[in-house]
């Protein structure tokens, strides 16, 4: 899912629940370079020249009330544009999706493996005025990531860090209990610094002064105000370490509805959408005031199937029910083609790591009723499968974003196809949240992951990362756990394709999710705006390059 982060980041997500809105003029996509930040200490004053408007106001709108404590268990996708924004990691994404400097200006891995040094930037600030110091890092992750019981999102990608060392005022050490070559691809995923003189002694979760009302971070805008259900103002921060934005003010709208969204990006009140529903992308191609562009992510959509029941650990019901889903289907009928079927967890987009000679599941229903035979089941009096007397019934909650519903509404149609009773049920993506992600209430359930461009996918695999993690269905296997391991340990890129290929095929025959498809996002824009030619979070990471024309 979208998380995101990120669980959704991991909907993580991944998987942006929001749209980026200009008031009063339009948007022009444009590649840009990266760029190492100024020194520490310098501010870049914003841009001067004669078509740049460096008092714009952007307004970006997501799709649900945000947490603006990037670690909160019940901030997703709905949050991520907004504390993307406002907190730095120690590293971030570059345009070709690798880490580069953030408040870390370079890292560096030990010779054995089990320990990473970071060097960090003076002279940065948060922005009630105290110096940023080792020791938020280490308070972060040691007291708020590391510490299993208060279950930060995001936090199972951190399960082999031990703890982390201050070092000096300037530099930390992530000592590890296992070797993690990609630790500093996971820092750049949605791993914010908190300040440590805010925290301190507080419950993370209950501090609403921070979370609710008024953050403390070191990014490039601050929060000047926050109505609840209607926005949240930002302006940029003149003191950022990477100098000020070239944008003077961010609004966040609150905008539940998607179509609405789309709405006013054709009216010309927004400048930028995530396009959720893919049967809009001719209409917005063909507008002529709009650049819409189609870009690759390390993004799959799948369902997850509850591992605690019994039923589901069985591989033959697994493999049944991707049987009996006309995956080639939904995506010509909902995505409108933007799509490929999906085999695994690491997607195309990964062309090293990529591989495509796993075992497939083909459309085939017959195929889905004789695995659920061999399973056990047989039809009941009134046309649904049953054993053991109970009816294979499964309750499926379904997220209202983007087109969650509609594809779950055809895999409940494919599964009571072959005697599967499914109880669907649409709920707002809060609630949905809270149920599926920090409850666990569900049966069955589609979503979808959104990952580092990173071919390590422990925190969503790993045994480790059952229950409260991001291994969502608490699928648990020793072997996949130990393919995963060496993989963080591998040091060389084809020691790496080796052990990931044999992950890709082993997810592909026990199927920890039922993998459906990995999709084409879309970002479509104005003409006045100037931003990066990549995904919406990582254009984020470089928003004071953001440029509005006049």
């Amino acid at each position: 899912m979208y998380k995101r982060k990120s669980w959704m980041t991991t909907l993580g997500a991944t998987v942006l629940a929001g749209a980026l809105a200009l008031s009063g003029c339009s948007a022009k996509t444009a590649n840009q370079p990266d760029s190492s930040a100024p020194p520490a200490g310098t501010t870049t004053p914003p841009a001067a020249a004669a078509n740049i408007d460096t008092n714009a106001t952007i307004n970006l709108a997501t799709n649900a009330e945000p947490n603006f404590n990037p670690w909160s268990p019940t901030g997703y996708a709905e949050s991520q544009p907004i504390t993307e924004i406002l907190f730095d990691g120690l590293t971030k994404w570059g345009t070709d999706y690798q880490p580069v400097p953030a408040l870390a200006k370079d890292w560096k891995m030990a010779d054995d493996g089990m320990s990473w040094t970071f060097n960090l930037r003076e002279g940065v600030t948060w922005s009630d005025g105290k110096k940023f110091t080792a020791d938020d890092v280490a308070y972060t992750f040691n007291e708020i990531v590391l510490k299993k019981e208060l279950g930060a999102s995001n936090s199972s990608n951190f399960v082999d860090v031990e703890k982390v060392l201050v070092v000096s005022p300037t530099q930390v050490q992530f000592v590890l209990k296992k070797p993690w070559s990609s630790l500093p691809n996971y820092l750049a995923w949605y791993a914010k610094i908190l300040p440590k003189h805010i925290f301190e002694g507080q419950d993370p979760w209950k501090l609403t002064s921070f979370n609710k009302e008024k953050p403390v971070g070191t990014g490039p805008y601050t929060l000047t105000k926050y109505m609840a259900g209607q926005h949240v103002e930002l302006e940029r921060n003149p003191n950022y370490y990477g100098g000020a934005a070239k944008v003077a003010k961010v609004i966040v709208s609150i905008v539940p509805d998607s179509n609405t969204q789309i709405a006013q990006l054709l009216s010309g009140t927004l400048s930028m959408v995530n396009v959720t529903d893919p049967t809009l992308m001719e209409k917005l191609k063909s507008n002529p005031n709009l650049t819409v562009n189609e870009l690759a992510d390390n993004n799959y959509y799948w369902v997850a199937l509850d591992f605690t029941q019994e039923r589901f650990q069985d591989v033959r019901v697994r493999q049944a029910l991707l049987h009996a889903i006309d995956r080639e289907a939904i995506i010509k009928g909902v995505l409108k083609g933007y799509g490929q079927v999906a085999t695994g967890p690491i997607a195309p987009i990964q062309e090293k790591y990529y591989n495509k000679n796993v075992k497939t599941y083909a459309y085939d229903p017959e195929k889905a009723k004789s695995l659920l035979k061999e399973a056990g089941y047989t039809a009941g009096a009134d046309g649904f499968l049953q054993k053991d007397g109970k009816t294979f019934e499964i309750n499926m909650p379904a997220g209202q974003y983007g087109v969650l519903v509609q594809a779950s509404q055809l895999v409940q149609q494919y599964w009571q196809k072959i005697g599967v009773k499914v109880n669907l049920q649409v709920i707002d993506w809060n609630t949905y949240v809270q149920k599926v992600v920090g409850n666990r209430q569900y049966d069955a359930t589609l979503c979808w992951w959104r990952a580092p461009v990173d071919p390590d996918v422990l925190a969503y695999y790993h045994s480790s990362a059952a229950g409260k993690g991001n291994n969502i269905p608490g699928y648990k296997n020793p072997a996949l756990d130990k393919l995963l391991e060496a993989g963080r340990a591998a040091k060389t890129t084809d020691e790496r394709v080796k052990v990931y290929n044999d992950v890709q095929k082993m997810t592909a025959e026990e199927l920890p999710y039922l993998y459906l498809w990995y999709p084409t996002l879309a970002v479509a824009t104005q003409k006045k705006l100037s931003v990066p030619k990549t995904t919406f979070i990582v254009a984020e990471d470089h928003i004071t390059e953001w440029t509005v024309q006049k």
